[in-house]
């Protein structure tokens, strides 16, 4: 038996999806539903199905990767540490000022957030780097210890260290930091330059103060689920999801985690980008749908679309290139996604104008949508679906039953009756105002960027992309929808898909055109240098490293900077000319102003001899499908349809719709009109030219 099995798993708000793939490439996957008290028990409960469905032991497993929401919920249900923070005298209220702006002009009931570290506990210490990193005033070692004594008998657990210019000169971060640790060792500690060496006092203010919030339940979970790993047999070393769509040891998480708030979302996209350009397809809309969330990103030109700061917030995020202000602010790697509060288990509710809402809260697992069982009162998404006959009775490869009549009974006593509507319309209608919000998110990363979502291909996955694919598709005028192999779990096989990366950035402020060509370099090398030594301790040696470069660069007396490939030795001139291209990819216009040089980037990457080939990636088994061709009442266009339902092995050419395809993981909404067809990647694609309106 082929041995070199690697297991990936991806937790959501409703499921957890677990992919198990051999060392022959034969992959299996199952789905079992999440314990958001504990998450890692889900983790061990699928462990255990799909160690049994593939008939291998827990030894064979030779890599863990894991995408894990911790941190994302941790910020949105404001659930971490109680934090303190350290910086220079007069600035203290970094926090709050931030950028002294809000993310809509004319919307007079927006809220600002509240920082994560409240005032009393953001303590002022005197010391004083210059611009240039020179020490104008030595650090005050004895304020530090005061704010530690009264970080202690406040009960505080995790402290944010941020001082002016620290990264040009470290030394009193440093300082500080060892003196908290040694006199309070109870304390988390995070300093500034050790997550983001680059100037911006309130960027890098924000972003070590997101660190501090979440460090200690991401660290928390890290080791239960690492000792529970053990304990069932799993020696293999544990890889982290990270936002950026690639991987880091478990130790490394544990450190930094304000770098894996969107763990296992960016898996996705990555997935995606790969099997893309296994097909040859370079422009897609990436839509992932799940329990609680839908989101969205770009492949344009065969690129995936990244960014390196990103805004978390509650409700709909967007790209925070054009929208800030509105949450927390991390400058860190990630994919650029849209996201928006809309998943499968969203919770539909009439609003005081008498209007259907659908979103943000969601049922999550526990007590989940009413036709779950599980205690649910309030109809959601899913509910809506099983009254439409969009879904079956039964989910997860028939683990979870559906009641039918509980979610009519909802949806007609919660939407129905006020609104003077039956079931089924009330239920259209919350299916209607869920699709108009996924849509929004990705407008958000077409139609305001310039590009016609019309010119492209939507990618759909997840538990539930694709039941709304086609619809959102039809919506914005998207002539086909992809679904890949296994679309319900296709973001914990993208992780597959993912290589363990490291980034190094260096602060350099210059104007481009006098640039040091020699300080440039010594700057990429001691880079290149510490990226070495990190992947080395996660087991890459450097022949097995692959490097890039960037350089930021802006236009003079601008804020925002866009990142530009890095080939030595400089060519000033082709770096200007590559630089206006983006802005006016960008922005719209090219401008002819001085361009000058903020910061260096390293990225580094390890082959791994383990990586997946979408070219021979097969679905991964859900166990036997035992699904007989049936036919059910499905409300499409307002009217009671007979459709036939078919399992998605039996799938082998093309046919028309309409049609419902199911499979353990997933189920496939083909409307009247279209026609659909497999693709050599064992994936569907669904032609939609033909749709009726």
């Amino acid at each position: 038996m082929s041995s070199g099995a690697r297991l990936s798993v991806d937790i959501g708000g409703t499921f957890t999806d677990l992919v198990l793939m051999r060392g022959d490439g034969t992959s299996f996957s199952c789905k079992v539903s999440s314990t958001p008290a504990s998450p890692e028990d889900a983790v061990i409960t699928g462990l255990q199905l799909i160690l049994d469905q593939s008939a291998l032991e827990a030894s064979d497993i030779v890599e863990v990767l894991h995408g894990t929401t911790v941190g994302s919920n941790t910020l949105l249900q404001k659930q971490g540490a109680r934090c303190g923070l350290i910086t220079t005298k007069g600035f203290r209220d970094v926090l709050e000022i931030g950028r002294l702006r809000t993310p809509s002009m004319f919307d007079l009931s927006w809220d600002k957030p509240e920082p994560l570290v409240t005032r009393r506990y953001r303590r002022e210490v005197d010391e004083r780097i210059t611009s240039d990193g020179l020490v104008l005033r030595p650090l005050d070692v004895e304020s530090v210890l005061a704010a530690g004594r009264l970080f202690r008998a406040e009960g505080i657990e995790s402290v944010a260290i941020c001082f002016i210019n620290s990264y040009k000169n470290p030394e009193h971060e440093r300082q500080a930091a060892n003196v908290l640790l040694d006199a309070f060792p109870e304390l988390a500690v995070t300093a500034s330059v050790d997550v983001l060496p680059e100037a911006g006092e309130y960027e890098r203010t924000s972003t070590t103060a997101v660190n501090a919030y979440v460090l200690p339940a991401l660290r928390g979970y890290l080791s239960r689920l690492s000792a529970k790993l053990r304990t069932k047999g799993v020696s293999a070393p544990l890889f982290i999801g990270n936002s950026n769509g690639g991987l880091s040891s478990a130790h490394v998480a544990r450190d930094k985690p304000v770098f894996f708030i969107s763990s296992g979302r960016a898996s996705g996209a990555v997935g995606a980008a790969g099997l893309g350009a296994s097909l040859g397809e370079e422009n897609l809309v990436v839509f992932d749908m799940g329990g609680t969330t839908a989101s969205a990103a770009l492949i344009h030109r065969g690129v995936l679309s990244r960014t390196n700061e990103y805004e978390f917030r509650a409700g709909m995020s967007v790209p925070s290139r054009f929208i800030k202000a509105g949450g927390y602010m991390m400058r860190v790697p990630t994919v650029d996604v849209a996201e928006v509060g809309n998943g499968a288990g969203s919770i539909a509710a009439i609003d005081p104008a008498g209007l259907i809402t659908v979103g943000p809260v969601s049922a999550g697992a526990m007590p989940g949508p009413v036709c779950y069982g599980l205690g649910g009162l309030r109809p959601t998404v899913t509910d809506a679906n099983v009254v439409l006959g969009f879904l079956p009775t039964e989910l997860a490869g028939g683990a979870l039953k559906l009641d039918v009549h509980s979610a009519r009974a909802a949806i007609s006593e919660t939407i129905g009756k006020p609104l003077k509507l039956d079931a089924a319309d009330a239920a259209f209608g919350i299916r209607e105002i869920a699709n108009a919000n996924m849509v929004r998110a990705i407008r958000a990363v077409t139609i305001e960027r310039g590009l016609d979502p019309r010119d492209l291909t939507l990618f759909a996955f997840g538990g539930s992309g694709p039941v709304h694919a086609c619809d959102v598709a039809k919506t914005l005028g998207i002539p086909r929808v992809l679904f890949p192999p296994a679309p319900g779990v296709f973001t914990a096989m993208g992780m597959l898909a993912s290589t363990v990366e490291h980034h190094e950035l260096r602060a350099y402020q210059s104007s481009l055109m006098e640039i040091d060509d020699q300080e440039a370099l010594a700057l990429l090398f001691d880079m290149r240098e510490n990226a070495i030594e990190v992947l080395a301790q996660q087991g890459y040696e450097e022949p097995e490293i692959m490097f890039s470069q960037e350089i930021d660069l802006r236009l003079q007396g601008q804020h925002s900077a866009l990142s530009i490939a890095l080939v030595m030795p400089l060519d000033r001139g082709a770096l200007r000319n590559a630089f206006i291209a983006d802005y006016r990819d960008v922005y719209g216009y090219a401008p002819v102003d001085s361009v000058e040089v903020v910061q260096l980037r390293v990225h580094a990457r390890g082959r791994s001899s383990h990586m997946i080939d979408f070219k021979l990636m097969q679905a991964a088994q859900c166990g036997r499908d035992t699904r007989t061709p049936s036919l059910r009442q499905v409300y499409f266009n307002r009217t009671w349809n007979e459709v036939p339902v078919v399992s998605r092995s039996s799938v082998i050419g093309t046919f028309d719709g309409p049609a419902i395809i199911e499979s353990a993981d997933t189920t496939i909404v083909v409307p009247p009109g279209a026609s659909i067809e497999p693709n050599l990647a064992g994936g569907l694609v669904v032609n939609l030219k033909g749709w009726r309106t």
